[in-house]
């Protein structure tokens, strides 16, 4: 699907440069979360889309360790906000404060002023904190008192959230859910990884010796790479009948939004990247539409009684959509 009319040049450089950067920062993070590689590429993915990325599982399972990790493992400025009901909106996009030498009032930047934000048990903020979120993920700029602050890039926002049905947790606004560009679960390690975790683990904390292996300006370039790299016509099709085909499906009240397939496809050619292709496969488009849309759906209430959640209506839908062939 490459060699057709209209496709760019061949970038094979850039895209050796990506691979070399992004083998640096998977080994580095696989350092510390063992037995999870799709996990691992999945937010070095979501990194070098641009988007945001939402862990969801149970406590303990290191959604908080990974989402250090991978800011450790970057050269840029990070911060951390663990949302609690109590949090305010003030805490996490800032505040003006009133000066009393310069008779002004100055701004404070809250916590969501890095390149890297970890924010931690995000569903146990009340709403109206959640929704402060709103802006700064979408547009990239805070607006405080009619003042607004842009955000540097890279910027993303890597979430945890707890199951909805544990204690002390809100759901969150289908407007915030849908501004995550993919959701991922951590799950209980194989055995060999929890014995190593045992092992390496429990003397020091394993991000004490983690350096750096990549900087802001590095991934920015990165980034650039990512977004020349090349989508046939036929693929953004498919990305298109995909989340068409979830907005008609009775199985669900709510399908994907267009920023969803912008998403979809953003992601896609993020792993086509990472693969060492300039070019979007539509098996590219396939491998991660269950993690770029699953959680942006809501299921009918017929499908809920019958156990069927968005995943699995998702893949439904999967089996359904022609792939393209091909050349077309």
């Amino acid at each position: 699907m490459r060699h057709q009319a209209g496709a760019p040049p061949d970038r094979s450089g850039d895209i050796a440069t990506l691979v070399s950067v992004v083998e640096r920062i998977r080994a580095n993070v696989e350092r510390v979360i063992e037995g999870k590689p799709d996990v691992v590429a999945s937010a070095i993915t979501v990194l070098l889309a641009e988007g945001h990325l939402l862990v969801e599982d149970v406590p303990g399972v290191g959604k908080t360790m990974l989402s250090k990790t991978l800011a450790r493992s970057i050269d840029a400025s990070v911060r951390r906000i663990q949302f609690t009901p109590d949090l305010l909106p003030s805490d996490v996009t800032g505040v003006s404060v009133f000066n009393q030498e310069t008779r002004s009032f100055e701004f404070r930047p809250g916590g969501i002023f890095a390149n890297l934000v970890v924010g931690d048990e995000i569903n146990r903020a009340s709403p109206k904190t959640q929704s402060a979120l709103l802006e700064c993920m979408e547009e990239r700029q805070v607006t405080v008192d009619g003042t607004t602050y842009p955000l540097q890039a890279p910027f993303m926002v890597v979430a945890t959230q707890n199951p909805v049905e544990m204690e002390g947790t809100y759901p969150l606004p289908e407007a915030q859910r849908d501004r995550f560009m993919a959701r991922v679960s951590m799950g209980y390690p194989v055995e060999a990884a929890e014995l190593a975790m045992l092992e390496h683990h429990t003397s020091a904390d394993p991000l004490d010796d983690l350096e750096p292996v990549a900087d802001a300006a590095e991934i920015r370039k990165l980034v650039g790479i990512v977004g020349g790299v090349y989508a046939a016509p036929a693929v953004q099709r498919y990305v298109v009948a995909l989340t068409t085909a979830t907005r008609a499906s009775r199985e669900l009240t709510l399908g994907a939004s267009p920023r969803a397939s912008l998403h979809l496809l953003r992601a896609a050619k993020a792993r086509a990247a990472m693969a060492g292709r300039d070019y979007v496969l539509p098996d590219d488009v396939r491998d991660l539409a269950e993690r770029v849309l699953a959680h942006r759906l809501l299921p009918s209430v017929e499908a809920t009684m019958a156990g069927r959640g968005t995943s699995e209506v998702l893949r439904g839908l999967l089996a359904e959509v022609p792939v393209p062939e091909p050349g077309r």
